[in-house]
């Protein structure tokens, strides 16, 4: 008996391929939703945007609807009396000090029950069922402990020493409160990590080194830590010569800049050297103060603005370091202002292929 051909849906394909075209800014600052994390090293990497999240477009319809859903609470809790600062989707930024901050989902002036007279800081989360069902057990500094450090920030911040906790189950609309209390000393181990971990030039150790881990299973650096060792990303965060100050801003030795835009640091420039952690090979003594040197395969590799035998942070990564061959060499010599843009596979041997404004040159190595 012949199969039944699986079904189409070009719609639903062409409205996900949609979402997951849209592209975000990161975040400028490290945020307080991301300080519970349970790794140094995730929170240093995204912050230094050297491991940028991809999300299917799915998932991001899930995110929209997610945001989508506080506008709802929020209309629920001022039925039954809670009076709002904020309206619906107006969020409020709290300035944590330095690199750190984050938006709360709301403040509620008073009408909580059990804390009528109380300010607190509101959070709305959806959750699935296996998740929510977890909550109701734990609660929420056990089951979600990310939430319970965001909203112990938030209230340091904002001087509010209460928070409202409302969750939704998206199965079935069940919805699970909680208040919480003010701790002072979680709030100050949090915001002691932030700054430690904002402002450190070198990155942290991972929760674990086994590929296995559960958590290390889960989390969007895995290759990075236990496969490449290298960033995709080529900003002003994962170069070398750029570094966070103590009061928010970013420095670039390389231009003697000392307060670098965020729209700038997003793009970066030609002279973009990769920070050594963020590479696989080993780093050596430079003559060059804007450049590194990199012992790559056995051969010294220059990195930093490219031309003349320096090849540019891009051109690395897009060859995973396999740039050094005749004719890639030629290719630059003839075509001027030529790049390495990737590898391909000729007859099992690794071919670099460099492209000019025009041309692209292929060839087998030497």
């Amino acid at each position: 008996m012949a199969k039944i051909p699986k079904r189409e849906d070009p719609i639903a394909d062409a409205v996900d391929e949609h979402h997951a075209e849209i592209k975000e800014a990161p975040r400028p600052h490290m945020g307080a939703s991301g300080l519970g994390h349970y790794c140094d090293r995730w929170i240093w990497l995204s912050f230094r945007w050297a491991v940028r999240e991809k999300f299917p477009g799915r998932i991001r319809r899930l995110f929209r609807r997610g945001h989508n859903e506080e506008v709802t609470i929020q209309a629920d809790l001022e039925a039954i009396g809670i009076k709002f600062q904020n309206t619906g989707l107006d969020q409020q930024y709290v300035n944590l000090g330095g690199h750190l901050g984050g938006s709360t989902d709301g403040i509620a002036l008073s009408g909580v029950p059990g804390g009528e007279m109380q300010k607190h800081v509101v959070e709305y989360k959806t959750h699935a069922l296996r998740s929510f069902n977890d909550l109701l057990i734990k609660g929420v500094k056990e089951s979600k402990p990310a939430h319970f450090a965001q909203m112990q920030l938030y209230m340091s911040g904002l001087g509010i020493k209460r928070a409202l906790y409302v969750a939704v189950c998206k199965n079935d609309d069940r919805l699970y409160t909680e208040r919480l209390e003010y701790d002072a000393e979680a709030a100050e181990a949090l915001l002691s990590r932030g700054k430690r971990l904002s402002t450190a030039e070198r990155m942290p150790d991972p929760i674990s080194t086994d590929p296995s881990w559960y958590q290390c299973k889960i989390c969007p650096a895995h290759d990075f830590c236990h496969g490449s060792k290298l960033t995709q990303q080529v900003n002003c965060r994962t170069c070398a010569r750029s570094t966070p100050a103590s009061d928010g801003k970013w420095g670039c030795a390389r231009w003697d800049a000392n307060d670098i835009a965020p729209e700038h640091q997003a793009v970066g420039c030609e002279a973009h050297v990769l920070h050594p952690d963020l590479v696989p090979w080993e780093i050596k003594d430079s003559n060059h103060a804007d450049e590194a040197l990199y012992d790559i395969n056995g051969t010294d590799v220059r990195n930093g603005e490219p031309g003349d035998g320096t090849f540019s942070s891009a051109e690395l990564i897009a060859s995973n370091g396999d740039v050094i061959h005749d004719i890639v060499i030629e290719a630059r010599k003839v075509f001027l202002g030529s790049r390495v843009t990737g590898v391909i596979e000729i007859d099992e041997n690794r071919a670099s292929r460099a492209s000019a404004t025009g041309p692209v040159v292929q060839g087998e190595p030497s």
